[in-house]
């Protein structure tokens, strides 16, 4: 796949405004601070896309960004530590719940995990939700550039096993070196026709 043109379409604050047309959608989903918009401005190219930031729990709202005019890349509310109250962690949370459940265009999620601290209990909560749902996902370990070339594979079969997975169900990326990313398009395309 090769995206050729990308723009932010709209962010959705309720769950009740969960974009249905007949568009197929992509969506990034993991924990606060793993690069899940730095990872969409690495694949579309475009580093001004998808708002990135260093304080965790900067994305709030569901982020609706169009690709190639044909899907969407739609960046989930972060779950896990972020500098919010709890009372908006959890209306974050409830978002992505209804986003997952009501939306039968939703093709594919890509579950980010920090490749530098490996997947945590949210994470692996989350891939349980995911499987149990029969929802179609692959597990990104991003910021893998924070690793010598020889040891990104070692690291990505570390945490392959530790969600008893196959080393070649994870795949490593990152935002910086882009890294990783013809891989996880290819694996995108897949989905999408």
């Amino acid at each position: 796949m090769k995206i050729s043109k990308s723009e932010f379409t709209i962010s959705v604050a309720h769950p009740k405004d969960i974009v249905q047309d007949e568009l197929p959608q992509i969506a990034f989903v993991g924990r606060s601070n793993v690069g899940k918009s730095s990872l969409i401005n690495c694949l579309t190219g475009n580093g001004k896309l998808a708002r990135t930031s260093s304080t965790p729990g900067r994305t709030r709202l569901i982020n609706y960004f169009l690709i190639n005019n044909s899907f969407y890349f739609v960046d989930l509310p972060g779950y896990g530590f972020a500098k919010a109250s709890k009372m908006e962690i959890t209306s974050w949370q409830s978002m992505i719940e209804p986003y997952i459940n009501n939306n039968n265009k939703l093709q594919l999620v890509c579950l980010l995990v920090d490749s530098k601290v490996g997947a945590t209990d949210d994470d692996k909560q989350m891939m349980k939700y995911l499987s149990y749902f029969r929802v179609p996902y692959v597990i990104v370990a991003t910021k893998v550039d924070k690793f010598g070339k020889s040891k990104i594979k070692p690291r990505l079969s570390e945490i392959a096993l530790d969600l008893g997975l196959g080393p070649q169900d994870v795949f490593g990326v990152s935002a910086v070196s882009k890294y990783g990313s013809v891989q996880l398009l290819e694996k995108m395309d897949q989905f999408i026709e």
